[in-house]
């Protein structure tokens, strides 16, 4: 680990591209114009599982948003990263056809069905495996590109670094890994807990905690959230609040109540991008295509400020940094994650 006042002297690094989030088409021009090396977005429907409702793009709003990133030199991915339900198959293959026909850089996939279509019907199309796609070792990604020619794919935000240059070592698949935004558990944004509460899931629907479910109750000097009627927090007079999700609830257990599965806290690794370049990750993404423009731009200034430091001798972490990307952070917190966790 290095802290903020250690200076880093690393052979060679790779420069990793910048992957920022587009929900919309402000958050897309933010990015761009904050330095994203590409933006990543979804269509406004059930392939995308960031399907909030006011968000995401139709066929227009993609078109002009293609237009304002490739004059400037920037890459768009399209998210078409839920799995297609049963007798819908065609909404899922025509957003395959829609982003190869305006002429997005890529799709991201997780569905073994969609990464053949895909490399059938448009194999010049750039094929990258969503972190839904739960790959986590080489040989998952080795096959991923033998099958389906997947050029990238996005590490799922449980491995250490030590295991994500172990990945990179053994393929030539270029790997993606996240480096600020919210963590999700296990299961990487496929959430059995939000399709348990609500019957609806990313997987389903394309939204984790269906907003149609939320419920903000005032309980006297305290606010009750609830999803489909179960308590998920009581925030006290005053307390910052965020959006509700089961995974990042405080629940009694065992007698004593706290956050029983995942923190509201953010990752951030920009006092790790010495090894991840060093470990030859080609890109670094930012969660959040739910999130503000205002965020988008913010995170990616700071990032591609860092990451441009990594150009030259002698990396070090600027307190500025940090304290910019710490008042985006859920809860203010922020995590290396299991980048950096003890256990195996």
């Amino acid at each position: 680990m290095v802290s903020s006042s250690t200076t880093t002297n690393l052979p060679a690094p790779r420069i990793p591209h910048l992957v920022c989030p587009a929900g919309s088409l402000p958050a897309l021009k933010a990015a761009v114009d904050n330095g994203a090396d590409a933006v990543y977005l979804g269509f406004k429907n059930s392939t995308n599982a960031r399907n909030f409702a006011g968000l995401n793009f139709d066929d227009k709003g993609l078109r002009e948003g293609l237009r304002y990133a490739r004059d400037r030199g920037r890459e768009v991915l399209v998210a078409i990263n839920t799995y297609p339900q049963a007798g819908r198959l065609p909404e899922w293959h025509g957003a395959v056809d829609a982003a190869a026909d305006l002429g997005a850089t890529a799709v991201i996939l997780a569905d073994v069905g969609l990464l053949a279509y895909a490399a059938e019907r448009h194999p010049d199309l750039h094929r990258h495996l969503s972190v839904q796609g739960s790959a986590t070792s080489y040989e998952a990604i080795n096959f991923a590109q033998d099958a389906f020619g997947v050029r990238r794919a996005v590490l799922p935000r449980v491995l250490t670094l030590a295991q994500v240059e172990n990945v990179v070592r053994h393929t030539t698949v270029e790997i993606e890994v996240f480096g600020f935004g919210s963590l999700c558990v296990m299961n990487e944004g496929r959430c059995w807990l939000s399709s348990y509460a609500t019957g609806e899931s990313p997987n389903t629907v394309g939204a984790c905690s269906p907003a149609k479910y939320v419920r903000w109750e005032q309980d006297g000097k305290s606010m009750n959230a609830r999803l489909n009627g179960i308590l998920i927090d009581t925030y006290g007079e005053g307390e910052p609040a965020g959006y509700p999700t089961l995974c990042k609830g405080r629940f009694e257990v065992a007698g004593e109540t706290g956050y029983a599965l995942e923190e509201p806290t953010s990752l951030n690794v920009v006092e790790l991008l010495p090894q991840i370049a060093a470990a030859g990750v080609a890109a670094i993404k930012v969660e959040g295509r739910q999130r503000s423009p205002a965020y988008v731009g913010q995170v990616t200034r700071v990032l591609r400020q860092a990451i441009d430091a990594l150009k030259a001798p002698g990396f070090a972490v600027k307190p500025a940094w940090q304290s910019e990307l710490a008042k985006v952070a859920e809860g203010t917190q922020v995590t290396l994650g299991a980048y950096d966790r003890p256990w195996r």
